[in-house]
């Protein structure tokens, strides 16, 4: 196998090989779920845990789905009723989870670098589901997926993420991957939502989307984290929409067939308008949704056999 790490903590790092490998083996798992033949042995006797944090649909439930697809035994543990919240530290709560011998630990925090510190504490194959303004790398490799189904290719793409850069790990784990990959990476929004020297991670910045959308193939939205932001960094939502917001008529700058891409959920009026959200040929956000539990099964089926080489 090309992936040989027993973990999936963040895309930063990972060779074009290794993607290339959860890639191409999420690919088999699209064609085994749309046949319908879904269930399989190979988690079978193993555990999967959700450990999340923060709340989560789709991350979450497409987590659930690829573990029960592939036989293992799945665990929701709810934070907001578990000892967490009486006051339990995180490496409480991994020597807990030690001791129920779990095998696979998907962990979702609002702490950058949580999951890499569970990582070095428990026995279990741990998947970072998203932490703080860190990484989701699943989320990259699956929005990877999908533009290298619609495009067949990735390397060479012109590839627009347009908004909360600052506050956004989806951003920071996809700059990482298509930059890996060979792509042409613009960044887009207002001053006070991209992170300072941002072109050190080997991509272009633009204030003005119109400039920065020019000939994309792709444009990826992101959500505005208000959750995550100080109070003056954006205008009102009326004023964010007009400058950074995705309409028709600022789409018109990209490519004439460029895919239109969100991680979800939408602030529709907001970063994006429900005209081209829900245009069938631009948008692939629905097929994000779907490649998200392949991917999440090839990540699943990697680590698990990972275990199995190192065991």
């Amino acid at each position: 196998m090309s992936y040989r790490q027993k973990h999936l903590l963040a895309i930063e790092g990972l060779e074009p090989p290794a993607i290339a490998h959860l890639l191409d083996l999420a690919e088999s798992y699209v064609l085994l779920n749309r046949s319908g033949r879904t269930q399989r042995d190979l988690l079978r006797g193993r555990t999967l845990i959700n450990l999340f944090f923060e709340d989560s649909t789709r991350t979450r439930t497409s987590f659930e789905l690829a573990g029960k697809r592939l036989g293992a035994d799945v665990i929701n543990m709810s934070v907001s009723t578990s000892s967490v919240n009486k006051g339990e530290t995180l490496l409480d709560t991994a020597w807990t989870l030690n001791a129920m011998h779990c095998d696979l630990l998907v962990v979702r925090h609002g702490e950058s670098g949580a999951p890499a510190l569970l990582a070095q504490k428990v026995d279990a194959a741990v998947i970072n589901a998203g932490d703080g303004t860190h990484e989701h790398p699943t989320q990259a490799l699956l929005d990877a997926l999908t533009i290298r189904r619609r495009k067949g290719r990735i390397e060479g793409l012109a590839v627009a993420i347009c908004g909360d850069v600052l506050h956004s790990r989806v951003a920071r784990s996809n700059i990482h991957l298509l930059t890996t990959l060979g792509c042409d990476v613009r960044v887009v929004g207002p001053a006070t939502l991209l992170p300072a020297e941002v072109e050190r991670l080997g991509v272009r910045a633009f204030h003005d989307m119109r400039a920065g959308l020019e000939g994309a193939d792709i444009v990826m939205m992101l959500r505005l984290q208000k959750e995550r932001m100080a109070r003056g960094l954006v205008p009102s939502a009326r004023e964010y929409f007009r400058f950074w917001g995705l309409d028709a008529e600022k789409l018109g700058y990209a490519k004439k067939d460029a895919l239109v891409m969100h991680p979800g959920p939408m602030n529709r009026g907001v970063e994006i308008d429900s005209e081209v959200a829900d245009d069938p040929a631009r948008s692939v956000i629905k097929e994000q949704v779907e490649m998200g539990v392949a991917v999440r099964m090839a990540v699943l089926d990697t680590l698990s056999r990972s275990g199995r080489n190192d065991a």
